[in-house]
């Protein structure tokens, strides 16, 4: 009996710790005015150990990275309050017990999802972007809580009240040299169920209105959705700017230099020598990520089909553009290096040259540091008795600053388990990866563990190997990409993108009937994002992107221009 009566107290102590959950509380309410506009979305708890930035612009891949856990709501009913579950995964402490007791300056956020209703007859909850850049932490109409500064031991509770919100963005007005478009896409409207746009910042050239019968080629800078065009400024520097220091280049007064190079391009850009072209950067956030990898995709939609065939013939007709692949040519660094190889090779006759600087992984035996053919594990490697983290990234000594883990485990707790973090790996996941089962992308490798999925691989490899896909269509591809292709890399790439450069040209380099005819380089210890140029250092040159290829695309158009194109002024008259 009395064995019994031990076992039931030990039974009902069990029952008590496992049921007990966190000891500390966190309470989150919302302000009244906001309670109508939400009920999907991710909700975030933020903690950081200085009181500037804010939490939320404080989370990185760097050591000094503030604090974050996530967790999913569905169905929020107004009038409730939050209580954040504290067991969510976090980063980059994992688990709450592990957070050291002190002083912090907290912060709640929540990320609205909406619903589309797809037309491969999936319905998914996803953040829309508000024409910011899928950038969660500015992206109008999420709200948020003022930071408070709490001492954390716990225990004792904390609580939180939601009474800020993101403001709609300041979209740019026009001006003589720089106009704006916004363009309803058919092709992606009818995939995600609802009205997409995809939106353009165009460089024209001098006297674009007295010359009507001028016709010009086309240059697309891919990039990140940026905000306007950048790099172009028709007043001279400011004379009372002061000096700012920009952590990633170590240099005071890059402000200025920016100032000053933007002007300059101005001054060469109207000058009566100047060859007359337009130039095009291109917005494409979309639920995901900043920027659609210019591609179709199966989570992402009709992409590629969208900008080839409906964004760049609609500038064209708009703004004059002569409207043939002979004088369209693509260039850009990083997400933008990889767009312009992607859609030359997709796409071969519509473009007569891609220029790719540093550009994301073209290779997925050198995914940065992981072969996903060949290994099982993302996030280490090793042998019986020892195992090993991947590096993330390095600096140009060589010199480790994030494990490949820690860069997927931030996303992780910032997007969960549908690639929703609306950053790198997870826009990568859901331009390469098919769609899974529940309408999300189907995962490269599972987000916790790193094992790597073989049969998405292979999807990856078939359909977004660049170097792969050259290679399996050289035979139909090579007339139409000789002479196009031109790649430039630094062998000290913060993240590691040389590797499957090296790969890439190892392949062009074995290339025949026809060979390639283009061009591979590599700056000597140049970090991310090195264009060509070893003369001048990364922060001047990617200032420069829209002059720094003039003179091969001038080669290209003297080989396959008509006899009526104007080889001086780049200008075709009709």
């Amino acid at each position: 009996m009395q064995r019994a009566a031990n076992s039931l107290f030990l039974l009902l102590l069990l029952f008590s710790a496992c049921n007990s959950g966190p000891s500390s509380k966190v309470v989150i309410t919302i302000a009244d005015q906001f309670q109508e506009q939400i009920s999907d979305g991710r909700l975030l708890l933020l903690l950081h150990h200085s009181e500037s930035p804010e939490p939320r612009l404080a989370v990185s891949d760097e050591v000094g990275s503030a604090q974050v856990f996530g967790m999913d709501i569905e169905n929020y009913k107004k009038g409730e309050p939050l209580s954040f579950d504290l067991e969510s995964f976090g980063f980059p402490i994992e688990n709450w017990e592990d957070i050291p007791a002190g002083e912090y300056w907290v912060q709640a956020y929540f990320v609205k999802y909406e619903t589309f209703k797809r037309s491969d007859g999936h319905t998914v909850k996803m953040p829309m972007d508000q024409w910011e850049g899928r950038q969660w932490n500015r992206t109008p109409g999420n709200i948020f809580s003022p930071t408070k500064k709490v001492t954390w031991d716990g225990k004792t509770p904390i609580e939180l009240h939601m009474d800020q919100i993101n403001p709609p963005v300041e979209e740019p007005a026009d001006t003589e040299f720089v106009k704006h478009i916004k363009f309803k896409s058919k092709m992606l409207s009818d995939f995600w169920g609802r009205d997409m746009y995809l939106g353009a910042h165009v460089l024209l050239p001098r006297d674009f209105e007295k010359n009507p019968s001028e016709y010009y080629p086309l240059m697309i800078y891919h990039g990140h959705f940026p905000s306007d065009f950048g790099g172009f400024r028709t007043s001279p520097p400011d004379e009372n700017l002061e000096d700012e220091y920009n952590a990633r280049f170590g240099i005071y007064g890059y402000n200025k230099i920016q100032q000053q190079e933007a002007y300059d391009f101005y001054q060469k850009w109207i000058s009566p020598d100047f060859p007359k072209f337009i130039v095009i950067e291109i917005q494409h956030a979309n639920p995901f990520y900043d920027d659609s990898y210019a591609v179709n995709s199966e989570n992402l939609g009709p992409y590629g089909d969208a900008i080839t065939y409906e964004l760049i013939p609609y500038i064209e007709q708009q703004f004059r553009g002569i409207g043939e692949g002979w004088a369209r040519f693509t260039y850009g660094g990083s997400t933008g290096g990889w767009e312009a190889l992607a859609v030359q090779v997709k796409y071969p006759t519509e473009y007569n040259g891609c220029f790719a600087a540093c550009p994301d992984p073209i290779d997925f035996r050198a995914f940065t540091t992981v072969n996903i053919y060949e290994d099982e594990n993302a996030y280490s490697f090793g042998g019986p008795f020892k195992q090993m983290d991947r590096v993330g990234k390095r600096n140009y000594l060589g010199h480790v600053s994030t494990m490949l883990r820690d860069m997927n485990y931030r996303e992780l707790a910032f997007g969960g388990e549908k690639s929703l973090s609306g950053d790198q790996w997870d826009i990568w996941q859901a331009v390469f990866s098919p769609v899974g089962e529940d309408g999300y992308p189907k995962p490269i490798w599972d987000k916790y563990t790193g094992e790597i999925d073989k049969e998405v691989a292979a999807h990856w490899k078939e359909n977004y190997d660049l170097t792969h896909i050259m290679q399996r269509d050289w035979g139909k591809l090579g007339k139409d990409l000789e002479g196009k292709i031109h790649i430039y890399c630094g062998d000290m790439d913060n993240y590691y993108l040389n590797n499957a450069v090296y790969l890439c040209e190892e392949f062009l380099e074995s290339t025949k009937d026809p060979y390639y005819a283009g061009e591979v380089k590599y700056g000597d210890r140049f970090e991310h994002c090195w264009n060509g140029d070893p003369n001048l250092p990364n922060y001047i040159t990617r200032l420069r992107y829209n002059t720094m290829y003039l003179d091969k695309i001038a080669n290209r158009l003297r080989a396959t221009a008509p006899s009526n194109f104007n080889q001086k002024t780049w200008v075709l008259t009709k």
